[in-house]
C-alpha cells in the first residue's frame, strides 16, 4: 500500500477514536450528572425548605406582569453591577439563601452554585449571586419547569475563567410532593473534577 494511503488511513482512524471519546466522555458525563439529579439533588431539592419558599414566592408573584418581571430583572443586574442592593439582599438572605449555602458548603466542592427558580423563571434563593434575575427566557428554565415533573437538562463542559476549572450545569425541574405538579427549577453548577470527571 503506498505510504500516502497509509497516511490517509491513519488519520481517518485516529478522527474516529477521537470523536468516539468525545462522544463516549460527553454520554458518560451526561449520565452521571443525570445520577446525580436523581440521588443527592433529589433528596435536598424536596425538602420542605425549597418547596414552602417557591410556593410562598409563586403565590406572592401570580399577578405579577411581564413588564413587571423585566423591570425587576433590570433593577437586579443594575444592583449587580453596583455590588449590592435591597433587591439583591432580600433574596441572598432569605432562609432559602441560607439552605442552599449549607448544601453547596455540604458538598465539599461538588457544587460551584446553586440557585432555585419560580414558576416564571424568577430567583427564589441562591448560594451566589447571579448576573440576572430573571431565567425564564433561557433554557435552564424553559427546558425543565415547562416540560414537567421529572425534567433534567445537563449543559456542556465549560472552564471557569475565574477558577480554572471545569464544570457543567446540571437543571432539574421541581415538583411539589404534595400536589405532583411542577412549581419551579433548579440550576446547579457541578465541577467536573469533584465528580470524578
Amino acid at each position: 500500500m503506498p505510504p500516502l494511503y497509509k497516511f490517509i488511513i491513519s488519520a481517518a482512524s485516529a478522527c474516529a477514536l477521537l470523536v468516539f471519546a468525545t462522544t463516549s466522555h460527553a454520554d458518560s458525563h451526561a449520565s452521571a450528572l443525570k445520577e446525580l439529579a436523581d440521588t443527592k439533588v433529589k433528596s435536598w431539592a424536596n425538602d420542605p425548605a425549597v418547596i414552602s419558599a417557591i410556593n410562598a414566592q409563586n403565590a406572592a408573584n401570580a399577578g405579577l406582569s411581564q413588564d413587571e418581571i423585566i423591570k425587576l430583572d433590570k433593577q437586579w443586574r443594575a444592583e449587580t453591577k453596583a455590588g449590592s442592593g435591597p433587591l439583591i439582599d432580600k433574596v441572598l438572605n432569605n432562609a432559602l439563601s441560607g439552605f442552599l449555602k449549607k448544601v453547596k458548603a455540604d458538598s465539599q466542592g461538588l457544587y460551584t452554585e446553586i440557585f432555585v427558580m419560580d414558576n416564571k423563571g424568577l430567583n427564589v434563593g441562591q448560594s451566589d449571586v447571579t448576573s440576572d434575575y430573571w431565567q425564564g427566557d433561557e433554557g435552564k428554565w424553559k427546558n425543565t419547569y415547562l416540560k414537567g415533573p421529572g425534567a433534567i437538562e445537563v449543559g456542556g463542559i465549560e472552564q471557569d475563567e475565574s477558577t480554572q476549572k471545569f464544570q457543567s450545569q446540571l437543571n432539574v425541574a421541581i415538583s411539589d410532593p404534595a400536589t405532583g405538579k411542577n412549581i419551579g427549577a433548579v440550576t446547579i453548577g457541578i465541577d467536573m473534577e469533584a465528580l470524578g470527571l
